[in-house]
């Protein structure tokens, strides 16, 4: 396995968009979750994102550093070392939900780091960033992922954007679970006017189809993964039909990561909970990338959990005791932890259709 250069990761998107399949975007927080996201990606023979949001990158750095740019480089640098020795599958490094008051202390220092690199020859740290714009106002949204698409040429990676709100909470940030998860067309062609549909440079869109972060009973989230389709739909015909002001110069034959019919590469949030069938129904619109952590976060606490209620009174010096170092050894939790998340992620590989698709 390998970190994936520019080209490579451009390859891949490709790939899944001709492909209808998508990519589990792994969010660790830890070199334990990612050592389980490279194995999993690997016991599936998937190529693979993984991801730090902002809470993750300065958890990372370590709870008296909390810098989230220290943190980003330092998962960075650990991902690309640790990656090398998984043969045969390639990852994409990213970093998740980068809201507005944000921008200044972790992606735009990240995205001029990673310009300076270019201009010395390397190949940037990341593949991608996110900018999180579901909290202003659409046009500001675009403005500011307008100025980030051009560091990201630059840069040499991808932008991801989101619009509309996903309800739920993550990292402190959380939405109402209200008519505001749902994107609209109108919406999609704004994106494309103003943004165009990749000869400004590529990025990856997040429209919300009542998406919701972390984990609810059934019948709380309720998704229209069809909006996607409507989207996608109403975008194209107005590229075919040249109704797109930024866009409608660009034949669809000079976008060479076009897909007929699907003009955005989407991405899936706020997925936990969602049936197989809303799952392959979005990706069958486009969807590339799906964000999957709660349920890994569950799958490697689960299994600590097991552990300890199993030896009690082994990892507990319980009545003057002394316990079984054995048994209270971070290693000897932190592997069965590892193990029961590379699984989970294998089930998401498999659900979204990458398992067994590495490319070569």
């Amino acid at each position: 396995m390998t970190i994936a250069t520019p080209e490579r990761y451009a390859e891949m998107l490709d790939a899944a968009r001709r492909g209808g399949y998508a990519y589990p975007a792994i969010n660790v927080t830890s070199t334990q979750t990612l050592n389980a996201a490279l194995q999993g990606f690997a016991e599936a023979e998937s190529d693979g994102i993984i991801q730090v949001s902002v809470g993750g990158s300065a958890y990372f750095s370590g709870q008296a550093v909390n810098d989230r740019v220290v943190g980003s480089l330092a998962f960075a640098a650990f991902a690309h070392e640790v990656a090398a020795r998984y043969p045969g599958i390639t990852v994409a490094l990213h970093t998740d939900h980068c809201a507005k008051q944000y921008l200044d202390s972790w992606v735009r220092p990240l995205l001029d780091h990673e310009i300076e690199q270019v201009k010395r020859g390397e190949e940037p740290t990341f593949q991608s960033h996110m900018w999180d714009g579901s909290t202003v106002p659409l046009e500001e949204n675009l403005d500011i992922a307008a100025e980030l698409l051009d560091k990201s040429v630059r840069a040499h990676t991808v932008l991801e954007i989101e619009i509309g709100a996903v309800g739920g909470e993550e990292d402190g940030h959380s939405a109402a679970i209200d008519e505001r998860l749902y994107s609209t067309p109108a919406d999609g062609l704004r994106v494309a006017e103003r943004l165009g549909l990749g000869e400004h440079g590529r990025y990856m869109a997040a429209f919300t189809f009542g998406n919701v972060h972390g984990s609810y009973k059934p019948g709380v989230v309720k998704l229209r993964p069809d909006l996607l389709g409507r989207i996608q739909s109403e975008v194209w015909q107005a590229l075919c039909d040249g109704r797109l002001t930024e866009a409608s110069c660009v034949s669809t034959c000079t976008l060479p990561d076009m897909v007929e019919g699907k003009p955005f590469a989407l991405v899936f949030h706020g997925g936990s909970g969602s049936t197989p069938e809303e799952i392959a129904q979005a990706v069958s619109h486009g969807v590339v990338k799906m964000n999957i952590d709660t349920d890994t976060q569950y799958a490697f606490t689960r299994a600590i959990a097991g552990h300890m209620f199993k030896h009690y009174d082994s990892v507990l010096k319980v009545d003057g005791e002394v316990g079984e170092k054995k048994f209270y050894d971070p290693r000897s939790w932190g592997k069965k932890a590892e193990k029961a998340m590379a699984a989970r992620v294998v089930e998401a590989c498999q659900q979204l259709g990458s398992a067994g698709k590495a490319l070569k």
